[in-house]
């Protein structure tokens, strides 16, 4: 049977998004929408609550950074399997940005979650509602141009070239575009420093890592699922990582207890220290080692 929203309360005073967020989080915690559930399109939520298309987006954006929903290019929006609330990337990373010195080191797959993240703050200090005087952010990889235990082949979990080519393009793609929104900040004088570094490693990166102004760090566990990909115009079923249905668990130096939220967050600095100053290699976002 199709899933079809309840009706608004005609006396809800809140934002339009923050009430379709609201309606559809209930039908999730209710289980109304079961975990792995395709949500209606953003075509059939826009015609029900009457609300325009950019509400509706905004809404699901919410969702997302709730952790009840996940995003599926060509696909469409699902619950996620997981729905115990897992902590919400974007707003924090927004909030970086209001300090004058804004630090994001990121240690995963591809940068991807962090392309998506920075787009909101990097366009508010755009149109001058967030005034940072200087942004640097670090991103450790891994190298695309040794063998990594994934992605693989399915039929025999081998190493295939095409496959970390591709991965090489897409990680490069989103590096490259992260440098080049924060050199324009810089250029514009909308920031006194802009620096994006990139390093890789040799190892394959089986978790996502932020440390957001050395105060507040995210951790998550990349899932391996099975894939269907084009790689150099052949379709090939791998073995593959899946980021963005990637849990994030929140730890921060201002959590309750200092013995806890603080050491994560030293842990993890420590760790991306480690890594970025022994064994990560220098690596230009155009390609260039």
């Amino acid at each position: 049977m199709a899933f079809t929203p309840e009706p608004l309360d005609p006396d809800d005073d809140r934002p339009p998004y923050e009430q379709v967020a609201s309606n559809l989080g209930a039908a999730i915690r209710t289980r109304r929408l079961a975990p792995g559930d395709k949500l209606p399109s953003h075509k059939v939520l826009t015609e029900h609550f009457g609300f325009a298309r950019a509400t509706i987006q905004r809404a699901i954006r919410d969702l997302e950074d709730d952790g009840l929903v996940v995003s599926r290019k060509g696909s469409g929006v699902f619950v996620r399997s997981r729905t115990e609330r897992p902590a919400g990337l974007r707003p924090y990373v927004e909030q970086a940005f209001a300090a004058e010195r804004v630090t994001i080191d990121f240690a995963g797959f591809s940068s991807e979650t962090l392309h998506g993240a920075l787009q909101e703050p990097l366009d508010k200090i755009r149109v001058g509602r967030l005034t940072p005087t200087s942004v640097e952010i670090r991103i450790l990889v891994p190298d695309m141009e040794v063998p990594q235990a994934a992605p693989v082949r399915k039929a025999d979990c081998a190493d295939d070239p095409r496959l970390r080519h591709r991965m090489r393009d897409i990680m490069l793609g989103y590096t490259r575009s992260i440098s080049d929104a924060v050199s324009e900040l810089s250029h514009l004088g909308l920031i006194s420093e802009g620096k994006v570094s990139v390093r890789v490693h040799s190892g394959t990166q089986f978790f996502k890592l932020y440390v957001i102004n050395e105060s507040d760090v995210f951790f998550g566990y990349y899932p391996i699922q099975p894939n269907k990909v084009v790689a150099q115009g052949e379709a090939i079923e791998i073995f593959d990582f899946v980021g963005k249905d990637a849990t994030l668990f929140h730890h921060s130096v201002n959590d309750g207890e200092p013995s806890d939220g603080a050491q994560q967050v030293d842990q993890a600095r420590m760790w991306f220290d480690s890594v970025w100053n022994t064994i990560g290699r220098d690596y230009n976002p155009d390609g260039e080692r």
